[in-house]
């Protein structure tokens, strides 16, 4: 019934409206007449096109939302607001100006202000004019990493700084054969990871400590600072041997074996490469020992942090064929072309 009465009251208003109004709302009622007609089954499918048609058809004739019924007319109305804005997103797109630099050239700026933070956009800009980039000076602050706080090294760049001048030593414990205790010595210089030193004794004392570092530095190779534990065989007399050298004492926290990173990282990788794999006989087997693999250590073991070279820098070998040598009884080999 009420739909009869709306049919009715369509009929009466008809001819009171314009005949484009008309003509619009019966394409729209046809359209949807036709979507339906090819709906399969379940849910009404629209495609692109019929979105656009709709969405003209309400450009042109708002009052069309009257006789939509398979969609809601906020839909549409949603559609046509979507489609503003992508218009106007395209509409006030760039069209021309300073085109766009090259992501390497964006990477290389980055990079330039990541490692020296007491850069700005004017030195950055100075160096890269002389590699032959043509930038703006606008564009390279545009690009470089922004920071919140005032511009300083990290720990990083400070420690690299220092390196040169720092040593670390220390004591490990390695068990015998017949479970007898002897003690190793070790020294190692920050900068490029090289052990400097390396000794065994049976009973460790200060004054055998004082002479270790005699003679692991005997003319002026002694490093500005030394860090240690707080261990109880460095007594006064190795702090005085120190201060005679010149060398500035450095003792770590209690109970804090990360200060000293670098020493202990090389003690761990003595266990894990070479004794964990080898039966001690005896103090001067184990001395022997420790400094077969000192000379792999240092003049042939590739590390991380040196960028995959050794302490003792290898060249680069380019020709000849490959032969490997055996090193501590075929532990570990050592590549060259010959």
């Amino acid at each position: 019934m009420f739909g009869l009465l709306c049919f009715v009251m369509a009929v009466l208003t008809s001819p009171f409206k314009s005949k484009i109004r008309l003509e619009a709302e019966n394409a729209a009622l046809r359209h949807q007449l036709n979507i339906l007609r090819r709906r399969l089954h379940g849910r009404v499918r629209l495609t692109n096109n019929d979105r656009w048609f709709l969405m003209q058809l309400y450009r042109w004739v708002p009052s069309i939302l009257q006789v939509l019924t398979i969609i809601r007319p906020e839909t549409l109305v949603g559609w046509h607001r979507a489609g503003f804005r992508c218009y106007w997103r395209w509409k006030s797109g760039r069209r021309g100006g300073r085109p766009q630099i090259d992501a390497e050239l964006r990477a290389l700026i980055r990079l330039m202000s990541i490692e020296n933070p007491l850069w700005g956009a004017p030195r950055i800009h100075g160096e890269l004019l002389k590699l032959g980039f043509q930038v703006a000076q606008s564009s390279v602050a545009k690009y470089m990493v922004k920071r919140r706080g005032p511009s300083s090294p990290g720990w990083r760049t400070f420690l690299r700084n220092y390196a040169p001048e720092i040593a670390a030593m220390d004591f490990f414990v390695v068990s015998t054969i017949g479970f007898d205790l002897l003690y190793a010595f070790v020294i190692v210089r920050i900068d490029r990871r090289d052990l400097v030193w390396v000794n065994v004794t049976k009973n460790p004392t200060a004054e055998w400590v004082a002479r270790q570092i005699t003679e692991a530095f005997p003319w002026d190779g002694a490093p500005g600072y030394m860090i240690r534990d707080r261990d109880r065989i460095y007594g006064g007399i190795v702090t005085r041997r120190l201060r005679a050298m010149g060398v500035r004492d450095k003792p770590t926290a209690p109970v804090s074996p990360w200060q000293n990173g670098f020493a202990e990282r090389l003690i761990g990788s003595i266990r894990r490469e070479c004794l964990d794999h080898i039966v001690v006989f005896g103090e001067a087997h184990l001395r022997r020992i420790l400094r077969s693999y000192a000379c792999y250590y240092n003049e042939v073991r590739t590390h991380r942090s040196l960028d995959k070279d050794a302490p003792v820098s290898r060249p680069v070998q380019r020709t000849g064929s490959i032969k490997p040598f055996p090193i501590l009884g075929g532990l570990h080999h050592c590549y060259a072309r010959v």
